[in-house]
């Protein structure tokens, strides 16, 4: 299922230089989500380390960029508070088994159930989720320690770096590709501040104000081999379990969708289930390292592909810069201009969003441009998990509501006097009821036939209500023969121990469908 990632000569310069600069972005989000799951932020470092390395060894997707993520620091939270961090770690741990089971049963392929209308809003509801973390940014202690907007100079100062840095981004590779312009932007702004003394916070800045602390660093080590310190027993698992569940689904949920807009932006394909088992491994390897877990990272994501990285070598750089600047490069780190990653991920920000959505309200059928509305609002309102699922099933409800519209049946009477209905549209558990009332009973001839050659019967209530119409025809005393059923459909009737007379005669033949992709 694994293999040693092969790197080619063309692509080697382009993998190294985006992960580096994917390192450098990783280093805020990795601290910010630390101090959103209310654990140290060395904790979250790791977690972007472990898990960017092993995902981008052993996970579904050359490209895609795995951290820690803030779907998953939001469920962290009450659990630390009400535990501590040492059944995070074994939460964490189950979680990853979880989604190792999930790969192993082959369930990444149901991600291919998502509908392109939900997918839409779910890159826009992060799009606005990132701009939004951003302005946090904007935003500097008072003297009571209180945080307040950025006012005067400072304010002017922050907005002209953060411009200059899209600047840089967009403009530069209309003159050269030979660098990732995220990069360049990065070291420019950083050049620019401390060479003109310019009053700007810095990432050591940022990490101060979180941790409260004056003297906090980026400085670490290496992280240390140690089992969670919790009992191993059905206490300790009834508190886990839940959390686990829900980290289980988020992060492949995350992880999943980000891996389809990538496939999608590159033209290529990846490998949902390898995804599943390559999370679950990162996971539990950050559960025996002191690390919070995490999954795919779509911000990042975005900016390792339009930094030129399409290949595994990106991954592993970024994962492995980023432990090599904590031990040795942390005083290069704390010295870039929050602004500069800033601007970084306000381009982000205009990358992802779907701009195309706002034409098509006149262009698409409104409960599509609904659906659309529907999971950006609840990304940004609560948390994309929730809003994939309500996107789903509001999906789902839509298409049944108007495919149970379009079953009827014409009928006709045969020359020996047998009155044929030719159902039309498909039979499920949406059309059950109205397919009961498309027939006579009690006024039809002694013999009827319900032809279903242009017609689908999709599942049990379909089934039942085949079984209803027979005992209806039954109890009036006539002769009911169904023409065209499928052989799954012939042989569940069957097993139900129906009664009712199956002509075998035209019946097709085809199958239900299968996906044997992995």
């Amino acid at each position: 299922m694994f293999e040693f990632p092969q790197f080619s000569r063309q692509s080697v310069k382009n993998d190294v230089l985006s992960g580096l600069t994917v390192a450098l972005a990783l280093v805020p989000e990795a601290v910010a989500f630390a101090f959103v799951a209310s654990v140290d932020p060395m904790v979250g470092l790791y977690a972007a380390f472990i898990v960017g390395l092993v995902t981008a060894v052993l996970g579904g997707r050359p490209g895609m960029i795995s951290g820690a993520t803030g779907a998953m620091a939001v469920v962290m939270v009450s659990l630390v508070a009400d535990h501590g961090v040492q059944y995070l770690f074994a939460a964490i741990m189950l979680a990853g088994v979880l989604q190792i089971v999930a790969g192993v049963f082959k369930l990444g392929k149901f991600i291919r159930m998502v509908p392109h209308p939900v997918m839409i809003g779910f890159v826009n509801g992060l799009a606005i989720v990132i701009f939004l973390a951003q302005l946090g940014q904007f935003k500097v202690p008072d003297a009571s320690g209180a945080l307040q907007w950025m006012q005067g100079t400072q304010l002017y100062i922050m907005l002209g770096l953060v411009a200059l840095t899209m600047a840089i981004i967009h403009f530069l590779p209309k003159l050269t590709k030979a660098v990732p312009s995220s990069l360049v932007a990065i070291i420019t702004v950083t050049a620019l501040v401390h060479l003109l003394g310019l009053d700007s916070r810095t990432v050591v800045d940022f990490v101060r104000t979180m941790s409260g602390d004056e003297t906090a660093t980026l400085a670490g080590s290496l992280p240390t081999f140690a089992l969670p310190e919790v009992g191993f027993n059905m206490e300790t698992l009834q508190i886990i379990l839940p959390y686990s569940l829900i980290l289980a689904a988020v992060g492949l949920i995350e992880s999943l969708l980000t891996l389809t807009v990538i496939d999608e932006m590159t033209g290529t394909r990846g490998q949902g289930n390898r995804e599943c088992v390559g999370q679950g491994i990162a996971n539990m390897t950050c559960s025996v390292f002191g690390a919070m877990g995490g999954c795919a990272m779509i911000g990042q994501s975005m900016i390792n592909i339009n930094s030129g990285g399409r290949g595994r070598l990106s991954g592993i750089t970024g994962a492995v810069g980023l432990l090599l600047f904590i031990l040795f490069g942390s005083d290069l780190i704390e010295m870039i201009p929050l602004a500069a990653l800033v601007g970084v991920m306000f381009m982000v920000v205009i990358g992802t969003f779907e701009w195309a959505s706002f034409k098509m309200a006149r262009k698409v059928p409104k409960h599509d441009f609904f659906a659309i509305i529907l999971v950006t609002c609840v990304t940004v309102a609560a948390d994309l998990a929730i809003a994939v699922v309500v996107g789903v099933i509001y999906s789902a409800l839509v298409f049944a509501w108007e495919h149970a519209k379009r079953i009827y049946a014409t009928s006709h009477i045969t020359e020996n006097g047998s009155k044929v209905y030719v159902v039309n549209g498909p039979l499920f558990f949406g059309s059950a009821s109205h397919f009961l009332e498309l027939f006579d009973a009690k006024n039809d001839p002694s013999d009827v036939i319900i032809d279903f050659a242009n017609s689908r019967v999709a599942d049990h209530s379909a089934i039942e209500a085949i079984d209803t119409i027979a005992d209806r025809y039954g109890n009036q005393g006539k002769t009911l023969h169904i023409r065209h059923l499928s052989p799954e459909c012939r042989s569940l009737l069957k097993k139900a121990g129906n009664l009712v007379e199956v002509n075998l005669m035209e019946d097709p033949s085809y199958k239900v469908a299968t996906d044997t992709l992995a």
